[in-house]
């Protein structure tokens, strides 16, 4: 086993028990650290990656068990091996329970303490293993997700179990970060792929409309039914129907809602009766729907319903090298498109696509490589083709004495230039509809190369 990859946190309130920990597995080849209590182990962990926790059982404050109680809750990949004097059966049950992997009863033999560490890792093995096939099949599939980064394997791993189940789910993520792409993997995964899946933006219905469009009409319910029109629902009927912005719904129509999620009852405009209808619905929003329950704009029994199953979706800028994946992907995609040779990027250009914080997310990141393949005329992209908001640059002046209003327009103008004016994508990636950025725009002088048109 190669043991010197494998790094160990050993937590003990005893300064002469780490010392041994510590002397014994340095000396087979373990990269060892060393916390005297439960709190400090938690910022050893989420400071870098740690491989096992060999925790003792009974601490001051904190004990083991709740330990391993946090640490299961955050993270799959990390083995835990509980120690104690204390040893009995019901300590031993609870630390297998609460999801060590091994247990040692004090005092232990050098030859028992490594044949615990070697069988954890072996356990530990096999669980990233299992999620790189999880990872592989998805990713690899035509979902249109890509990621090798452990936020991105959880997600994975999440879509899988999801599409298994008929259960609502709840997608949460940023603007950008791909969630209609989730939905469609969990709907193409699962025994609904072959009927149909109907993606809604519940935020891009005009008001007056939203519920004919989501449960239809029959001809002469309102003015301009000259005929009787089925709604997304009937229309998905045995498959998926996928409400994205589903926080814009107004409180009437989340009662609407309610009614097909509890009894699959589904009215239309003008009829007399309702009819049943099979679907499976999936949410997104990047709102956050608990606090709106709390502030009464969302009603908390349909957020209960929609909760079944959730599932986070990572900024990018939290799953690491995942954005040079995404680049070489959207480079020979847009380069396949434009019928040219796939351009590299520069170290330069690396580096800068690495250190920016993609507030747009992957669909930020796609149109910035769409528009680079074709404005750039060479075989490499530097940073000087970048937006400006993505090179290095000497500040200028002191950003902090700025107003709210001047960081608003520097923003939104980077935004723009970013996706070479193009009002609809900066609006996608900012969050905001078309209106609103419209109307921000009237406040702030509009930079040059902003297309009105688009």
């Amino acid at each position: 086993m190669n043991r010197e990859i494998y790094r160990i946190l050993a937590v003990d309130d005893s300064p002469s028990t780490l010392e041994v920990l510590k002397r014994n597995l340095s000396a087979a080849g373990f990269s060892v650290a060393t916390a005297s209590g439960a709190s400090e182990a938690i910022r050893i962990v989420d400071d870098a990656p740690v491989d096992v926790v060999i925790t003792d059982l009974r601490m001051p404050y904190v004990d083991g068990i709740d330990l391993i109680r946090h640490l299961r809750g955050n993270s799959q990949d990390i083995g835990i091996i509980m120690i104690t004097g204390y040893g009995s059966i019901e300590s031993a049950v609870s630390a297998v329970k609460e999801g060590a992997d091994e247990y040692l009863t004090k005092p232990f033999t050098d030859d028992e303490l490594l044949a615990a560490v070697n069988k954890t890792i072996v356990a530990l093995r096999q669980r990233r293993a299992s999620e790189e096939m999880v990872a592989t099949s998805v990713s690899g599939s035509n979902s249109g997700l890509i990621g090798d980064s452990t936020p991105m394997k959880r997600v994975f791993r999440a879509i899988n179990k999801a599409a298994t189940t008929s259960a609502t789910i709840l997608i949460n993520g940023e603007s950008g970060t791909g969630k209609e792409l989730v939905a469609r993997a969990i709907h193409y995964g699962s025994g609904r792929a072959a009927a149909p899946f109907v993606p809604v933006n519940c935020g891009g219905i005009p008001e007056g409309l939203v519920e004919s469009e989501l449960f239809g009409h029959v001809k002469g319910a309102f003015t301009g039914a000259v005929t009787t029109r089925a709604g997304f629902f009937i229309s998905g009927d045995g498959g998926s129907v996928f409400l994205d912005e589903i926080a814009e719904l107004t409180l009437p129509m989340q009662a609407k809602l309610l009614r097909v999620l509890e009894d699959g009852n589904v009215q239309m405009v003008g009829a007399t009766k309702p009819r049943t209808v099979d679907v499976r619905i999936i949410a997104a929003t990047n709102k956050d729907l608990e606090g709106m329950t709390r502030r009464g704009t969302f009603r908390e029994d349909l957020f209960f319903r929609l909760n079944v199953i959730t599932i986070e979706l990572p900024p990018l800028r939290e799953r690491g090298d995942d954005v040079i994946l995404l680049t070489g992907h959207f480079l020979a995609k847009f380069a396949r498109d434009a019928a040219r040779v796939v351009p590299s990027l520069s170290d330069r250009a690396w580096r800068c696509l690495r250190d920016y914080h993609w507030p747009g997310n992957v669909r930020e990141l796609e149109n910035v490589i769409q528009r680079l393949v074709i404005m750039t005329d060479g075989d490499e992209i530097d940073a000087v083709d970048l937006p400006a908001l993505m090179r290095y640059a000497v500040p200028r002046d002191n950003r902090v004495h700025r107003t709210l209003a001047e960081v608003e327009a520097a923003h939104i103008h980077a935004v723009l230039e970013s996706v070479g004016g193009n009002k609809t994508k900066a609006a996608e990636i900012l969050g905001i509809d078309r209106k609103t950025l419209r109307e921000s725009l009237k406040r702030f002088e509009r930079p040059a190369g902003v297309d009105e048109s688009v």
